[in-house]
Order: C-alpha cells, then structure tokens, then sequence
C-alpha cells in the first residue's frame, strides 16, 4: 500500500508537468521547449545537475575582477570594460553578515563569568552558484514540478532500501522517519528552494530557524543549506533588472559596482557599490518574476507540504498561507520598505544602541532599494565574545522587541541573524532590512500586554480572559485545552516572572513548548489572529537570538518598565493585584 501511494505521488508530481504544457501556446521552437522541460525537470528531481557556473568566494582571487568602475561618461555597465580592483577586497569579511538568514537559541549569573557556548559540529557548505532566476510562471510551475517528482523518486528509492536492508534505528523514544523525509530528499527540497528563489526560499527559511522538536532532522540540515542563502542571478540578468528598474544610464550615479554580491537571500541579492559622493552603499535587488509568482509559489509549497504530512490539521494552514502571502506582498514592495526604513529611523533617532541606516531613493525604485552600507557581527558570531558583551546584546534585543510592540506599535518583524548587525567599536547594533515591518492596533497592543503580564504573572484567569479577547481562544475549549494553553503561557512568560537576571538557557523553553503545542494543535477551536503570525515569529526570534548567544537577561524589569508608562485605551484596569509587585 505505501508503495502504492509512492507511485501515485510520482504520478502526480509528472501530471504537473503535462498540465502546464497543457495549460499555454507552445513557441514556435517546440524542441527548446521540450529540452528545457527535460533539464529543469531532472535537474531539480536530482537525476542530473544541470548546466552551472561556479561562484568565486570573497577570498577568492578573482573576486575583485567583479567590480566595474565606471568612467567620467558613464555608460551601461554591461558595455564597460573598465573593470579595475577594489583599494581593499577585506571589505567583504566584513559585509558578509548581511548574508546570514536565521535565528536561534541566553545565559549565566550576572555575577560569574560563562564560557561562550561551545561552537556548533562543522555545518555542510554549498558552494554558491550562479543559475538565472526562473521568472515566468510556467518555467516556475516547471521547477515546482520538477521537484515533486523528484521527491516521489527518492521516496521509492528510500523505500527500496528499507525493504532491502530494514528500516533505519529510531533515536531515544522517536519512530523511524517517513521513507519521504529521507536525507536525500531533503536535500532536494533545499536545493530546488535555492535555485527557485521567491516565496518557496522564504517559508523554507523560515522553517530553518526551528529545532528539532518541531521539525525533523533530516530536513533541519538540508535546511541549512537554505539559510545560506540562494543562487545568484548572472550579470546580464542582473542588468537587465538594473535598466528596467533604474533605466539605461543608473551606472552615471555611481563609482563603481560589485557583480559580485554580499548577500542572496529569498527575494533578492545585495550588491556594493560606492556614490559619486563617496558613500559605500549597499543595492538590494529583487530576482525577476518573484513578486508575481507569490500566489502560485505559495500554492505550491503548499501542496509539497501536504505530500510530506508535516502539517498537523490543527494549525490551519490555510490561515497561515494567507498570511503569509500578505506579508511576502509586503516584502516585494521595496517602496514601502524604503517608508518603513525612514520610519525606524525617525522612531530610534537618540535610542542608545541602534542605528538604522539612511535611504538613498536617487537609485531605488520598487524592485532595487539603495541604503547606506553598515558593518557588524551577526547575532550568531555574537557568541564568541565575551560574557559582559553578550548580555549587553541580548538586553538589548529584548529591549528593542518590547519597544517596537508596546510604545511604537510598529514591529520589524524578521527575526534573521544577519538583519542585527553589533559594531563592536560602538557598542550598536546597526539595523537592517525592514520589508516584513508592519503595524499593530491599539487595542491588540493593548490587550497583549495584559496578557505577557498575566503569563508573567502566573494569573491562569488573566490568561484566559485576554486570549479570548484576543481571539486565541474562542470559550468553547475542552479543559485539556485551556490547560495546555495557560501552562504554555506560563513557559513563554517565565523570563518575566521574577526580577534579576534571566538565564535563558537554564530552561528549555523551545522543548516545553513544542509538548505543549502538540496538544494544542490536537484541540484547538480556532486560529490565532492574523497579528500573532508575523509577532510570534519576532517574539521567539528573540527568544532565541538569546539563548544562542548565552547572555542572561533582566526580562522582568524591562517589562514592568515598558508596562509602567503605557497608556492604555478606554480600559486601564490591571489584570490582578500583584502585576506591578516585582
């Protein structure tokens, strides 16, 4: 029988191909058509590697072979032969933060000196690649095809093996995985994810930061691979974004340019280049055909996840797929995120410790957003200095989160690494990356707060009442619901529970909660609210940059702080007696 569905799930992965064939004209060149079918087909199903370029690292001797200095009369750089080297090609050590994409798990006594964490096991490296970006919606349902075909034939090979040789010892209590979550599977999703970009490279991201508890293994490590970051676009598709974008004569604003880029992520890459002014800048540039394959990408994805039965009925996944489409809107509007970026800017103006970079709107448009370039370390660099250093960081970070939600109302709401970048020179931490930004009502703010304070404060009434104003709860719960749900409360509220420093890592929060949440998602009545989505991923981004790093926290003093000089709505009444006792 499972073969069975092994064999209908390869059917169906190959039927996609047919259907979108079926779908569109045919070109007058059928036999390109059915050879690109072919490669992009195999390619991403693993059968063959396709036709690829290898990348040059910064280290790499050729790299500053990647910069075009424009002359005095500038032309289109794609007809420029002026290619000279940067004065110092160290300056990619530096900005190569900005490619980090993820998130992770804060640490001891105030008064006693940690040792940093011990560093990770040596994570597999995927040496960058240069592959054009699949920007039209057949040659994306292609890859997307490609893919599930790709995956039904690993299963068969993975359930072969098992047949063959049994199946694989399970670790502690865990059973033995699916036969279509093999490593080689995974594998295949990270890289077709890398190579198809846009939305599917996002969510992937997203599930990157998770652990174990939530996601398994296999997929985890090839998930790595994903946070790493994307293909690249090569130059002349590169250029052609650039002149369609910015026009033909964009070069005339600029000293030079780096083909080169700093940063490819899930929507677009991030390139150097310096002003006529002088000012090093960094261009963010959106991948072609990303923004209006958002739906269908998402579809997509879709659709692979419920191949892969890695989504419980209980959470909804057609809510959070609406959601996220919403939000990837967002982010594909480098417009707004050039408001949002000025906005911060405004908003953190004098606030110690932060600094959010200036937009150049002379070179951005929709689809390419110019800011000035700023240093740092990543967050999960960050662990390796001293212990001081660290709790600094994180007080920070938690500081920044609860003043976003409870006194701006307006978040940033992408939790990655490479988005805090620490000056060590300066003691900031340099802010980027505002696309996933986004508002919060008055009275959800409001409402929340009482709500952390409540899970803070051990008030199971205060829990239950605030979430079902909220909308988490609808009153109609089982008591094994409303348990689970106030106990998880009291998990994330824990931080907040008592004054003095908080060692994150003396509990585990992220392994309480996905117990917790098992059951939550078995018995649950109702979505959580749009707002939860996107704050929930910050809140536990947060979470867990602190606990990565190891820094101990005085989450309970920040947040009595923040709740002292809020100004509530109409009601300003306090959940229980002892929510201002400290």
């Amino acid at each position: 029988m499972g073969s069975f569905r092994d064999l209908t799930r390869l059917l169906n992965g190959l039927s996609l191909v047919a259907n979108e064939f079926a779908k569109r004209s045919l070109p007058a060149d059928f036999q390109t058509l059915i050879n690109k079918t072919l490669v992009s087909a195999t390619d991403l199903s693993g059968i063959t590697k396709g036709k690829l370029h290898s990348f040059p690292t910064a280290s790499s001797s050729t790299t500053s072979h990647s910069v075009v200095v424009f002359a005095d009369n500038p032309s289109s750089p794609s007809h420029s032969t002026n290619i000279d080297r940067l004065a110092d090609s160290s300056s990619h050590a530096d900005v190569s933060a900005l490619a980090e994409d993820k998130c992770e798990p804060l640490t001891s006594p105030e008064t006693e000196e940690k040792p940093p964490p011990p560093p990770p096991p040596p994570l597999r490296r995927r040496r960058p690649r240069e592959r054009k970006v699949p920007a039209t919606p057949f040659t994306r349902a292609l890859g997307f095809a490609g893919l599930g075909a790709g995956l039904a034939w690993g299963t068969l090979q993975e359930s072969a093996k098992r047949i063959a040789f049994g199946t694989p010892n399970s670790e502690g209590n865990k059973s033995a995985l699916s036969p279509f979550l093999s490593e080689k599977n995974a594998e295949r999703l990270a890289l077709a994810l890398c190579r198809m970009r846009g939305a599917a490279l996002k969510i992937g991201q997203m599930l990157s930061i998770q652990d174990e508890s939530l996601v398994p293994a296999p997929i985890l490590a090839a998930l790595e691979i994903v946070r790493q970051g994307a293909d690249v676009m090569p130059k002349n598709q590169l250029n052609q974004v650039l002149n369609a974008e910015l026009g033909p004569g964009w070069s005339s604003k600029l000293i030079s340019f780096d083909y080169e880029p700093i940063a490819a992520a899930s929507i677009g890459q991030v390139h150097q280049a310096v002003m006529k002014d002088g000012m090093q800048v960094a261009m963010k540039i959106q991948y072609p055909g990303v923004a209006d394959s958002i739906d269908s990408d998402i579809e997509n994805v879709k659709l692979l996840l419920n191949y892969t039965n890695l989504i419980p009925k209980g959470l909804y996944l057609d809510r959070a797929i609406k959601v996220a489409k919403e939000e990837l809107s967002r982010e594909c509007d480098y417009k707004l995120e050039a408001a949002n970026q000025k906005r911060f800017r405004d908003l953190l103006t004098g606030a110690d410790g932060f600094y959010v970079p200036i937009v150049v709107d002379d070179i951005s448009s929709k689809r390419v957003l110019t800011t000035e370039l700023v240093h740092g370390i990543p967050i999960d660099k960050v662990a390796l200095l001293d212990q001081e250093t660290r709790n600094y960081i994180g007080k920070k970070l938690l500081e920044l989160t609860l003043m976003e939600l409870f006194v701006f109302r307006f978040m940033q709401t992408d939790p990655n690494w490479g988005n805090f970048l620490f000056d060590e020179a300066t003691k900031t931490i340099n802010l980027i990356d505002f696309g996933a930004a986004r508002d919060f009502p008055k009275s959800f703010v409001d409402d929340y707060l009482r709500m952390v304070l409540a899970c803070a404060n051990g008030d199971s009434n205060g829990v239950i009442e605030m979430s079902k104003r909220l909308g988490f709860l609808t009153g109609m719960e089982s008591d094994v619901m409303l348990d689970a749900h106030v106990q998880a409360g009291f998990v994330v509220g824990l931080p907040f529970s008592r004054p003095g420093g908080f060692d994150f890592r003396s509990a585990n929060i992220t392994q309480s909660i996905s117990h917790l949440g098992a059951t939550m998602l078995k018995h649950r009545l109702t979505p959580p609210p749009d707002e939860a989505y996107s704050l929930h991923r910050k809140l536990s981004g947060a979470f867990l940059a602190c606990i990565k790093i190891g820094a101990v926290v005085p989450c309970r003093e920040l947040l009595l702080e923040v709740y002292k000089h809020h100004k509530f709505g109409e009601e300003n009444q306090i959940l229980s007696s002892d929510t201002m006792s400290a």
